[in-house]
């Protein structure tokens, strides 16, 4: 967006944030400066209330009143001048329009902004293009890793069933042109653009990523890898698989902030499914079963939509062990695994969450392995097919394979929604094989990634009788009660299928911690 904008006796100062009538400052705020920088923008253009407050709040979830208080606020300041008051037009149920004087820059590209900026419309899914990278190692020659390196993070998130990813071809016009990410957003129809630049010195290898959400300019995620280049192409696939690991759940949780800003009068299947999402993921029964009202309206809509059976299989997954051990929420769990296995051959995320209710539910671990190895397959990125599969490893007693892949889950996603799960592998991995200390540790991590869940503190009450600390261990055993008032370890082990040398491990500690059978 231009530097200044003028129009009628008005003049914005985008970059300072200030505006001018004549030579005199205006009395408006930053979030109202940057919702008219916006509206100016995109003059006699329809602007959406989501792209507005993207653009005041960027990464926040916020009312529409806040958003209607600051749009006062600019037709306060507006109405000094004649008719000025009207220059911002309510759309209804959609958002608003700048409808004034036209909009001139007076930058050094100066243009006219007096009617909609053409572009392509944005597809019905979560959109991304990925820029080509910037060598910025001087040699023309290592021109071929950063175009790898972007070719195979294209080909990693073109595996992911949810998300539209622009081909190479159409985003290589962009090398080595300085470009706006907003007019690459107009030009390609996508809501997110991710950006980035390598550098190689001697024997080293930084790759430096950025994604942007193209509407507003806001930063959503960005991350830097610096490794030795021993093996430049082991290494470019490593730091690929590790970027789309990182950006999927970033993804993920800019949609649902999105979906939860728009009318929930939205019966898409999708959106519905991204509204449960953050309810699954909290893995507690009030939670799961509000998110299973919305994950059956999806199935009602979208009756082949593996993703919404996967999400409802591990709704009553948790049902099953925080609610009773009922058998229906039992039945329920695999039956939904069942229909997500057959109606998402082609999602990774439905085939993990389908695999793991077979796995702890229907206590069929090969089924379960082998939905998780398809999953992996189809994206090697899934950072939730390392997670649940380590807990599923690690209920079976292989302790070591499920730190393993606990581990690689973490590494390709550290602040997933699921790190409480990874945690509690490595805890009950690590009593198994004797390191209380260790154990201890990854609990802790585990209840602080997710407080209000009863199994981090079941772990972290065993690691604790372990070393001795009883009366901590007496205190973790009754925030398991008072989060799960049914709780009894005997009952809970055999839901799990729990191996009997890590139930007789875990079973004496959390007898001393007092803890009924």
């Amino acid at each position: 967006m231009a530097k200044t904008l003028a129009f009628g006796p008005f003049r914005l100062d985008a970059e300072a944030g200030i505006l001018f009538r004549g030579s005199e400052p205006a009395a408006l705020g930053r979030r109202a400066v940057a919702l008219l920088a916006l509206l100016l923008g995109r003059a006699g253009c329809p602007v959406s209330k989501q792209a507005l407050i993207e653009s005041a709040w960027p990464s926040r979830a916020i009312e529409d009143s806040n958003l209607t208080v600051q749009i006062a606020a600019i037709r306060r300041t507006l109405q000094d001048h004649d008719g000025g008051a009207c220059w911002i037009e309510t759309l209804p149920r959609r958002g608003y329009r700048y409808v004034g004087p036209a909009v001139t820059s007076d930058g050094p590209d100066a243009a006219t902004f007096s009617g909609p900026v053409r572009g392509l419309a944005l597809p019905d899914r979560p959109s991304i293009a990925v820029l080509p990278f910037v060598n910025m190692s001087g040699d023309p020659e290592q021109d071929h890793v950063a175009d790898g390196m972007v070719s195979d993070i294209i080909t990693g998130l073109s595996r992911i069933k949810w998300l539209f990813v622009i081909a190479q071809n159409s985003t290589a016009i962009y090398k080595a042109r300085a470009v706006e990410v907003k007019q690459v957003g107009r030009e390609l129809g996508v809501r997110y653009v991710l950006e980035g630049s390598v550098r190689k010195a001697g024997g080293n290898l930084r790759i430096s990523a950025r994604m942007i959400d193209a509407s507003t300019g806001a930063h959503l995620w960005a991350e830097r890898y610096d490794r030795s280049s021993d093996d430049i192409f082991a290494l470019q696939d490593e730091i690929a698989v590790s970027a789309v690991g990182a950006i999927a759940p970033s993804l993920r949780r800019a949609e649902i902030d999105r979906v939860r800003r728009k009318r929930p009068d939205s019966l898409d299947a999708y959106d519905l499914v991204l509204r449960a999402q953050s309810d699954v993921d909290s893995g507690m029964p009030e939670q799961v079963t509000r998110a299973l009202r919305l994950l059956d309206r999806a199935i009602d809509l979208d009756p082949e939509y593996g993703l919404a059976y996967g999400n409802a299989a591990m709704c009553h997954h948790c049902l099953f062990l925080r609610s009773g051990l009922q058998e229906a929420d039992r039945a329920a769990s695999i039956d939904h695994a069942r229909s997500a296995l057959i109606h998402g051959k082609d999602d990774a995320t439905a085939l993990t969450l389908a695999g793991f209710s077979m796995g702890m539910d229907g206590h069929d671990r090969d089924a379960a392995f082998t939905a998780l190895e398809a999953a992996l397959t189809l994206s090697a990125s899934s950072a939730l097919t390392y997670i649940l599969g380590s807990v599923m490893f690690g209920w079976a007693g292989e302790a070591e394979k499920a730190i393993a892949w606990s581990e690689r889950g973490m590494r390709l996603s550290p602040f997933d929604p699921w790190a409480f799960a990874a945690f509690d592998a490595q805890a009950m991995s690590h009593l198994l094989r004797g390191r209380y200390d260790e154990a201890c540790h990854a609990a802790h991590r585990s209840v602080q990634a997710n407080p209000a869940h009863s199994i981090t503190y079941v772990q972290l009450a065993a690691a604790l009788a372990k070393l001795g600390r009883h009366e901590e261990a007496r205190r973790a055993a009754a925030r398991v009660l008072e989060l799960h008032p049914t709780f009894r370890f005997g009952r809970q082990f055999a839901g799990v299928n729990c191996a009997p040398e890590l139930a007789e491990v875990l079973g004496g500690a959390l007898r001393s911690a007092g803890l009924p059978e």
